[in-house]
């Protein structure tokens, strides 16, 4: 079994998650298990491999989730995430947008735990990395605790290093993706009942954990929690998870400091042709609750988008914020 520390991770989110919103996460928290966006193995197999799989070394520690449900493609694209350098390459069996239905991968794979258990053998041949899966508690009318537990059996059994759980069901009919991220209800007590089921294998709990407070209380059942809109709509509480969850000294990072590395970071960027709003729209929720918050948002969401807007944008954001106020709230 791999050491890679999973007490703490950020949810693999689409059209969230990507490399600009890993980088300012890294700012805010050293040893949070970061996640890519899905990426299809087709993409990566059949597409520009390069691009999807791109990442600044300092996002590590960083894993690559695949969707899909071909072993052999999924092998493949297991081999090129390994020579990329992810420390992790999960496989998502949760997400129930009808696109992801339509390719057959995603939660409708929970229907069929054999085919998901070959695609982890087929990964786990692929590489020396840790492979994992992430799914749902169950789909449709399933019983979620008969077919939850043939489920999570059968990647056991197919060697699977370690199970997120999204403690909701996914409606695949009926349900928009959205819908399906808060209209199930959460049952955590059932998630709680997997983890003792299946020590020593590491399972962490997803889905509606609001708050660090939450996320550390379900750590006395769980091997690991994931935050994902509660960490991207609010970026500073990632501030506090190294000192909480993983016992570090050191003094959270300041806004300022924040800001000043994003401005670098951007600089950066644009010789590569990245436009700035493209990395600023990760950064909106940074001064939530700060004087001048609302205006700090304007200048990154509306000036950053501007012709010839560069990453002087971001440290006009900084300056909108009001000082003394900031000096309390640190």
């Amino acid at each position: 079994m791999n050491r890679l520390d999973r007490k703490f991770s950020v949810a693999p989110m689409m059209d969230w998650t990507d490399r600009h919103c890993r980088f300012l996460h890294r700012q805010l928290s050293h040893h949070a298990l970061l996640f890519t966006e899905m990426v299809t193995s087709a993409a990566i197999v059949h597409g520009d491999a390069q691009r999807h799989l791109r990442f600044d070394p300092l996002e590590q520690p960083v894993a690559l989730q695949l969707g899909g449900s071909d072993p052999v493609e999924l092998a493949a694209a297991t081999r090129l995430a390994h020579e990329a350098g992810y420390v992790e390459i999960n496989l998502n069996v949760g997400c129930p947008s009808d696109r992801v239905q339509s390719g057959r991968f995603g939660a409708c794979l929970m229907a069929e735990p054999d085919l998901v258990a070959d695609c982890v053998r087929a990964m786990r041949d692929s590489t020396d990395r840790p492979v994992t899966v992430k799914c749902r508690i169950g789909i449709d009318d399933q019983d979620t605790e008969e077919s939850l537990d043939r489920f999570a059996d059968t990647m056991v059994a197919a060697g699977v290093d370690a199970l997120y759980v999204h403690a909701r069901k996914a409606w695949l009919k009926g349900l928009s993706p959205k819908e399906n991220r808060t209209i199930p209800p959460l049952d955590y007590d059932r998630v709680h009942r997997l983890r003792p089921r299946l020590a020593p294998l590491p399972v962490m709990i997803n889905g509606g954990i609001e708050t660090l407070e939450t996320a550390e209380a379900e750590l006395a059942h769980m091997d690991g929690v994931m935050l994902g809109r509660a960490a991207y709509h609010n970026p500073m509480l990632l501030a506090q998870v190294d000192s909480r969850f993983f016992g570090a000294t050191t003094p959270p990072v300041t806004l300022e400091a924040i800001m000043q590395a994003m401005a670098d970071y951007a600089r950066r960027e644009a010789v590569n042709g990245t436009r700035v709003n493209n990395i600023t729209r990760h950064m909106l929720g940074l001064a939530n609750g700060l004087p001048g918050a609302r205006q700090f948002r304007q200048i990154l969401s509306v000036d950053a988008c501007k012709p010839g807007a560069d990453a002087s944008v971001i440290l006009r954001a900084y300056e909108a914020v009001d000082r003394p106020a900031l000096a309390v709230a640190s």
